[in-house]
């Protein structure tokens, strides 16, 4: 979870919980106790101990979710039958083409819903990311997942990690200063011309008073400057190692932030769109292994107004979000906005 307010960074993750029913709350509720002025210590006098940590994982904060009461429950409960099937598939190699291969037209059509689809080329990883934009225009993201199919126990992805998976920021951007001529003034030019030439002056040109008009540029008074408010926020999905490498969203973040006149929107096209750099950060693995597939969805807020973009390097990505109309849009494929 992460929020933005001014230049103040707000983020938290939560890694290795078992027993928690519900994550991201655990994540929010570390996010709010750290942000109280004592940073939550206990120590302090705070409520809470989450003494303003961004990460914490394992016993040290399921000890804590319990302590703030929060729900719960048995490593049974996030059993299904589904992903044990899937986890079975995965440990045995080929099966899972196999699988997709299989003549059992019922899962075809569960796996393969439309012409053209393989069942593999879309982002089915079981993250879920969320981003919102309030009145008052401050961003939130948050982001979850169960991991990744058959991960080495004890392996932290990019969901849980500020920058990768996540981000959310706020600055200003200073508007073009405006200037304005000051009246013409009459400066003294008998007070830096020696009397002799001033003489000569004098009998040459019979006007010459020793006063010349000069015009200067001021900036306006810096208080009457407006500075324009921006910020974005992004959750990421896909190959959450390539997230990592590349610092995934926090990058794209800095393109809009620090290089002149980009985008959110061209910012995530670089980094997760068709041919970016998570692409790229594959190398000649792309298309093999997974590594380097992914996408980012986000909100831009500029001056007020906010705008949702997005970009993927693969067949589809599960999305949707509420449009300038108020209209819900859900989409997976990438030809449904480009028609």
């Amino acid at each position: 979870v992460m929020i933005s307010h001014g230049y103040r960074k707000r983020g938290c993750g939560i890694v290795l919980v078992k027993r928690v029913k519900n994550p991201i709350r655990l994540a929010r509720e570390m996010l709010v106790r750290g942000g109280e002025s004592d940073g939550g210590s206990e120590n302090d006098g705070g409520g809470g101990g989450a003494q303003g940590h961004c990460v914490l994982g394992g016993k040290t904060v399921e000890d804590l979710a319990e302590k703030w009461n929060l729900e719960m429950v048995d490593e049974s409960y996030f059993w299904t039958r589904k992903r044990w099937d899937e986890h079975k598939r995965g440990l045995n190699d080929g099966e899972m083409e196999r699988y997709l291969e299989s003549d059992d037209t019922r899962r075809k059509e569960r796996l393969m819903p439309g012409e053209g689809w393989d069942g593999k080329e879309y982002l089915p990883q079981g993250t879920v990311g969320c981003v919102a934009l309030d009145r008052y225009g401050t961003l939130c993201v948050a982001t979850s997942t169960g991991g990744l199919t058959n991960k080495l126990s004890g392996r932290i992805g990019d969901t849980p990690t500020i920058g990768a998976g996540f981000w959310a920021e706020e600055w200003e951007e200073p508007m073009p200063m405006m200037m304005y001529r000051q009246p013409a003034v009459k400066a003294s030019v008998a007070a830096i011309l020696p009397r002799n030439v001033l003489q000569v002056l004098g009998d040459c040109f019979p006007t010459w008073s020793g006063y010349t008009e000069t015009n200067t540029l001021w900036p306006q008074d810096s208080k009457a400057s407006n500075d324009g408010l921006r910020a974005v926020a992004m959750s990421g999905t896909g190959n959450g190692d390539s997230f990592l490498r590349l610092a995934a969203t926090r990058t794209a973040a800095a393109i809009a932030r620090f290089a002149p006149q980009r985008s959110l929107a061209s910012a995530i096209r670089q980094i997760a769109g068709p041919g970016g750099e998570l692409q790229q950060s594959a190398s000649n693995r792309w298309g093999k292994t997974g590594e380097g597939e992914g996408g980012i969805i986000g909100i831009e807020l500029v001056n007020g107004v906010g705008k949702i973009s997005f970009d993927f390097n693969c067949g589809g990505m599960f999305r949707s979000w509420i449009d300038d109309n108020g209209n819900e849009r859900v989409m997976v494929f990438r030809e449904e906005y480009e028609q």
